[in-house]
């Protein structure tokens, strides 16, 4: 331990704390308005002045830093300390946020709008009053749902008011323990193609330097009133958006179960598939209704093993067609198939596979030349590609499969790979369809310029409905995809940490020690991500070649088409690697056999993939 400068506080045991971090904590607490959090500092104060060994670990985490706002604006803990999701971080932010929005409207002198929404967690409707308090007294025009809704009614407000920007309280399909805040931008702030998105770069960095600027939450003005909330009006016109989509004739003849993960989306998913003539609906009851405490799954996500489980029983109970599953937000969705050979008798579609039935129907319901929703090409100056957005485009993550661009090139359409994250994909001038294999989808881009489980459900259900009329299921539709294009089949490989810094030493020896081969074929190509991606016309892809910007990860290509793209995950400390083989098809072949082929192959990528890492 570093020698450090006595203090009142030795007389009390505070001779293992780092000097620092006392000062934080007081200061921290005389200005937390709170009277929860402020409790909850100062017993970690006490119980820390006793040399209480646990909590001098959780008071100088608490205080080692700020939670920072970035492209995904806030997500944390809730609990006391700059560190954590709390109203004191929530109370800058939204301060950082109206000063950043004045200061961009002041040579127009106009007033901000900003629409607020909020999910079920812990502390989200607080920190939406909040949020609405500071933008009012500030001058801005705050627009808040009247209750709690999932993310994408208020991602389609900000472009369906007109607002300037949207901020959506919520943590996604994060543990109970953790909330967050999202950041949309729009109006008059940023135009064309990502107008209504999710902030990127340089937006992320000038909010965060407006919430630096703020000295102390006592000096942010709050008003107690003047905020307008918005009526059950805007609910109707998000669900009226998404009821264009074409509704094919036999859905009413589907049985279909959904859950909600005991999140906001139970009833706008019931109301939009009811719309979309489902007739046949069931429900988990026991997920249906909104409990922050998610009292039936360790991990609201319905990626994580046994989530879904409750659904699968339901499905098998009442010899269901399809199980619809959204996150505790909505703006993810899972699909379920029955499957005999799959264990309990249902199989989890991967985002891919979705991904994959999403972006042919899109494609079939285009011309070559038809116009997507995109607005003007890139005038939003954020970033996008440059590129006419009368062209369609599919679009997806880099670590997406490659069957997206195989999917656009058999009609002629653009594609286009993006940086990992919606508040890329969304921004795609000319974007028709668009997803990321966590499960993430934007099928009405015009309506919503985000993911969204609830548009995505439905289409799901059109989708299944046309394969029934056709004699066929979901899963016929992807073996005819692999006949035409090839099977391409995907799988991640996670690696979890407790130290962050063996992250960083795994990618510098995939840097400086990249494999030779991997799943016993040779290494033909290494890309590192932090330089950038060329995407070249030699690819094969419609659209010409483009640039995908830098991100921490390494991209490597094998003789036998394997691919695989490894980097840091953005929210939690791991290491993941994003791992896509494509199997071609013979004339006489089942599917199922180079099915069985493709796993092989993808253990055998698996194996040298997590020996390459060596963590």
């Amino acid at each position: 331990m570093s020698a450090r400068t006595p203090c009142p506080g030795d007389a009390l045991g505070l001779d293992r704390l780092a000097d620092w971090v006392l000062p934080r904590a007081l200061a921290w607490l005389a200005d937390d308005p709170d009277e929860a959090t402020a409790a909850e500092a100062t017993a970690l104060v006490h119980a820390a002045e006793q040399g209480d060994a646990d909590a001098i670990r959780e008071l100088t985490d608490r205080f080692s830093g700020t939670l920072q706002f970035g492209t995904a604006g806030l997500r944390g803990a809730i609990g006391a300390g700059s560190n954590r999701m709390n109203r004191a971080v929530v109370l800058r932010a939204a301060a950082g946020l109206v000063a950043f929005l004045r200061a961009e409207l002041a040579a127009t002198g106009g007033r901000p709008r900003v629409v607020i929404g909020y999910d079920a967690r812990h502390y989200s409707r607080v920190f939406a009053l909040d949020t609405a308090a500071v933008v009012t007294a500030a001058g801005g025009e705050a627009l808040l749902m009247p209750q709690e809704w999932p993310t994408p009614i208020l991602a389609f407000a900000v472009r369906h008011l007109g607002a300037d920007a949207g901020v959506m309280v919520t943590a996604s399909h994060n543990p109970a323990a953790d909330n967050g805040c999202k950041v949309y931008l729009g109006g008059r702030i940023v135009t064309g193609s990502g107008s209504g998105a999710q902030i990127v770069p340089p937006y992320d960095a000038a909010i965060a330097e407006r919430i630096a600027a703020v000295k102390q939450v006592a000096d942010i003005p709050r008003a107690e009133s003047g905020w307008r909330v918005l009526d059950d009006t805007i609910h109707a016109d998000y669900l009226a958006a998404i009821a264009r989509q074409p509704v094919e004739r036999g859905v009413g003849a589907l049985r279909v179960v959904t859950t909600a993960m005991h999140g906001v989306g139970g009833a706008t998913l019931t109301s939009a598939l009811v719309r979309a003539g489902v007739t046949d609906l069931h429900t988990v009851a026991a997920q249906a209704e909104p409990d922050a405490a998610f009292p039936t799954v360790a991990f609201p996500n319905p990626e994580e093993p046994g989530a879904m489980d409750l659904a699968f029983a339901l499905a098998r109970e009442v010899d269901a067609d399809l199980v619809l599953a959204v996150d505790p937000d909505a703006d993810r969705c899972a699909v379920a198939v029955p499957d005999g050979a799959a264990d309990g008798g249902w199989r989890r579609l991967s985002g891919d596979e979705v991904g994959s039935l999403l972006g042919e129907a899109a494609a079939q319901a285009l011309a070559p030349g038809e116009a997507g929703d995109g607005g003007d090409a890139d005038a939003s100056g954020d970033g996008g590609d440059a590129e006419p957005a009368d062209v369609p485009v599919l679009a997806c993550s880099i670590v997406s499969s490659r069957h997206l661009a195989a999917i656009a090139r058999a009609h002629g359409l653009r594609h286009r790979a993006t940086l990992t994250g919606f508040k890329w994909i969304s921004r795609v001038p000319g974007l028709v369809l668009g997803y990321e294999e966590a499960l993430g989808y934007c099928v009405a881009p015009d309506v919503v310029r985000d993911k969204d489980g609830i548009s995505a459900s439905v289409a799901i259900v059109n989708l299944l409905a046309r394969a029934r009329a056709d004699g066929g299921s979901l899963t016929d539709v992807l073996d005819a995809l692999a006949r035409r294009d090839g099977l391409y089949l995907s799988a991640p490989v996670t690696v979890r940490v407790d130290d962050v810094s063996l992250i960083g030493d795994a990618m510098a020896r995939l840097r400086s020690q990249p494999p030779s081969s991997l799943g016993g074929s040779p290494v033909t190509r290494v890309i590192d991500l932090a330089d950038g991606l060329d995407v070249p016309d030699a690819d094969g892809v419609n659209g010409g070649a483009y640039r995908v910007p830098p991100t921490d990860g390494m991209w490597f290509e094998t003789l036998d088409a394997t691919r695989v793209v490894v980097r840091p995950s953005g929210t939690e400390p791991k290491l993941k690697a994003y791992l896509d083989v494509l199997v071609p098809i013979a004339d006489d072949e089942p599917v199922d056999g180079a099915r069985w082929r493709a796993r092989e192959r993808l253990a055998a990528v698996a194996a040298d993939v997590e020996a390459a890492i060596a963590i």
